[in-house]
């Protein structure tokens, strides 16, 4: 698995039109990942039966939106649609797809198995996002089918690097455990901070500063362990003092019910059902 931090080349030299199908919450990030990195405007093409006023309005700095007429050459085709339309919304998007076509899909539970049905012969990238991508700070997962070259690679990475950090992975299988994770992690991060917000208030703190200060907390302590050399274990030791209030919550946290053993049965709870939904 190689990691990457987001590249310092622009976008401006895209060989080709890139098409973005489905202009949602996620769809919407990459799209203003990607006009930030320098991508014209005049290559963009959004296909959305209801696009929003904030897509409406790109209109004007030249993106095409549900054009009548060709497309042109196709350099990347990104699938953002919800998964429950795809088995209807995917396969006439074969139309749009030429020899160097790279197909790109942020489906959930959508994998390249049935990706190739509905568009064979074609190359495919599988990729799961999360929501910090919205800020610039998500990572991506993407896995590759076998007809995906080099060059299509390259510019799968730059378009996915346009939204934060990007993992490959060479085995489909594992990204239900990826959606698990980093899929629905922040969610868990989210819940950390509402969790540490009620015991504040349990503990005597008014409620709405109790909020603030788990906010922040959760907040600032992501922030310190993205930027800081050290990992989380060697961080956490560090905020630990011998006998303190801080070892005191830990041996709490840390039991044999701890926290550990309740996320592993969570991410193996959302493993099964990312698999269930696949089929």
């Amino acid at each position: 698995m190689a990691k990457s931090a987001r590249p310092a080349n622009s976008l401006a030299k895209i060989p080709g039109t890139l098409v973005l199908v489905g202009a949602g919450k996620m769809g919407g990030a990459m799209l203003d990942g990607w006009l930030a990195l320098k991508l014209p405007p005049s290559k963009v093409v959004i296909i959305d039966p209801q696009p929003g006023r904030s897509i409406k309005a790109l209109a004007g700095r030249g993106v095409r939106i549900n054009p009548k007429g060709k497309i042109g050459n196709v350099a990347a085709l990104v699938v953002a649609v919800k998964p429950q339309v795809a088995p209807d919304a995917v396969p006439p998007l074969a139309t749009l797809v030429g020899p160097k076509t790279v197909v790109v899909s942020i489906m959930a539970g959508r994998t390249l198995k049935f990706l190739e049905r509905a568009l064979p012969g074609v190359a495919i990238v599988r990729a799961m996002p999360n929501t910090p991508a919205a800020i610039g700070r998500g990572i991506t997962v993407a896995v590759p089918n076998a007809k995906v070259r080099t060059s299509g690679r390259k510019l799968v990475h730059a378009l996915l690097s346009a939204i934060g950090a990007v993992e490959w992975i060479d085995d489909d299988d594992l990204i239900d455990a990826v959606t698990a994770v980093s899929g629905s992690g922040p969610a868990y991060v989210f819940l950390l901070a509402e969790a540490m917000a009620r015991a504040g208030a349990a503990a005597g703190l008014p409620p709405a500063l109790a909020a603030r200060l788990a906010r922040a907390t959760v907040a600032g302590s992501g922030e310190l362990l993205h930027r800081s050399t050290l990992d989380a274990a060697t961080l956490r030791a560090n905020v630990t003092s011998p006998g303190g209030t801080t070892a005191a919550a830990l041996a709490v946290l840390m039991a044999r019910d701890g926290v550990e053993p309740l996320m592993t049965r969570a991410v193996a709870a959302a493993t099964k059902r990312g698999r269930e939904l696949a089929g």
